[in-house]
C-alpha cells in the first residue's frame, strides 16, 4: 500500500493508458479474427448443409447433368489421409524425440531444425511436382500412394516441429527423478516423458491432420481424381479436394452443389476432430 501512494501520479496513469491500449488492441484483433472465422463457418452452413444428404454419402461422383454424390471422393480422402499420417506420424515423433532426447549438444541437430523449417515454409505444390517426378514418372501413373507419400510430407514438419516443443517442455527434474531410480534414458522416455507430453503430440498430429486434408495441389500432381470407386492405391484415387476444386470451377450447378457439400463436410470434420481429442485427451486432475 505505501508504494502505491507513493507512486508518481503521471507514471500511474501512463501505466494504466499503455495497458488500456494493449488490452484495447488484443481484444480488437482477436474479434477481428472471430469475425472471418465465424463468417467463413456460416457461408459454408449456408451453402453446403442444404445440399447434404443421404445420396452424398451412398453415390459416386456423377456425370454432368446426372445425380450422385461424394462417397468414393470421402471414402479416398480417408485412405489418402490416413496412409499419409500412418507415414509421417512415426517418423515426425522419432525425429522431435531425437532432437528434444538426444542431440542437445549435437551438431547434426541444427542442420535438422533448419532442413525442417524449410520443409514446414515450402509451398505445397513444390512437393506435389517432387513427389511426381519421383514417384509418379517412374511408376507410369498416378496413383493413391503418391498422394499419400505428398500428404506425408506436408505433415512431417508440423509433427516434427510440435513434438520437440511438447517434450521439451516436460521438466528436466521428472527425467533426472527416472535416472536417479535406475531406469535407463528409453525407458524415461517412453514411459514418462512420452506420457507426460502425449496430449501436445496429439494435437500436434490433429494439426498435421488438419493442415494435410484440404490440400489440393499436391494431389493433383499425385492420386490425381477418380470418378469411380478405387479398389487399389496403384491407381488414381478419388478425393475431396480435388473433386471440390473441379466441381466449383465447372459450369454445372449440380457440381457446385456437391462442391459447397463437400467442402461444409471437410470444415466440420476438421472441427469436430479437433474439439473431440481436445475435450478426451485434456489433462485430468
Amino acid at each position: 500500500m505505501s508504494r502505491m501512494t507513493n507512486m508518481d501520479p503521471n507514471l500511474y496513469r501512463k501505466r494504466r493508458a499503455i495497458n488500456f491500449l494493449v488490452l484495447t488492441g488484443s481484444v480488437f484483433t482477436t474479434l477481428f479474427g472471430l469475425f472471418w472465422l465465424v463468417w467463413l463457418l456460416a457461408t459454408l452452413f449456408s451453402h453446403g448443409f442444404q445440399y447434404l444428404g443421404l445420396s452424398v454419402f451412398t453415390q459416386p461422383t456423377p456425370p454432368p447433368g446426372d445425380s450422385g454424390g461424394l462417397a468414393n471422393a470421402i471414402v479416398g480422402s480417408i485412405i489418402i489421409t490416413l496412409v499419409g499420417v500412418l507415414i509421417g506420424a512415426p517418423v515426425g515423433v522419432m525425429a522431435g524425440t531425437f532432437l528434444s532426447e538426444y542431440a542437445i549438444r549435437s551438431r547434426i541437430a541444427p542442420v535438422v531444425r533448419f532442413v525442417n523449417d524449410v520443409l514446414l515454409s515450402a509451398p505445397s505444390i513444390i512437393i506435389g511436382v517432387f513427389v511426381y517426378e519421383v514417384v509418379v514418372v517412374p511408376m507410369g501413373n498416378f496413383s493413391g500412394w503418391a498422394g499419400s507419400l505428398a500428404l506425408a510430407l506436408i505433415a512431417l514438419p508440423i509433427i516434427v516441429r510440435t513434438t520437440e516443443d511438447m517434450l521439451k517442455l516436460v521438466p528436466n527434474t521428472v527425467r533426472e527423478a527416472a535416472c536417479a531410480l535406475g531406469a535407463p534414458r528409453w525407458k524415461v522416455t517412453v514411459s514418462i516423458v512420452f506420457r507426460a507430453a502425449k496430449a501436445g503430440i496429439f494435437t500436434g498430429i490433429l494439426l498435421a491432420i488438419a493442415r494435410i486434408s484440404g490440400e489440393t495441389a499436391p494431389l493433383l500432381f499425385t492420386a490425381l481424381n477418380n470418378q469411380f470407386w478405387s479398389s487399389s492405391l496403384n491407381e488414381p484415387v478419388a478425393n475431396l479436394p480435388v473433386v471440390i476444386f473441379q466441381f466449383a470451377m465447372s459450369p454445372y450447378e449440380d457440381w457446385q452443389n456437391l462442391a459447397w457439400a463437400g467442402a461444409f463436410l471437410i470444415t466440420i470434420s476438421v472441427l469436430v476432430l479437433n474439439i473431440l481429442v481436445r475435450t478426451f485427451l485434456r489433462d485430468r486432475k
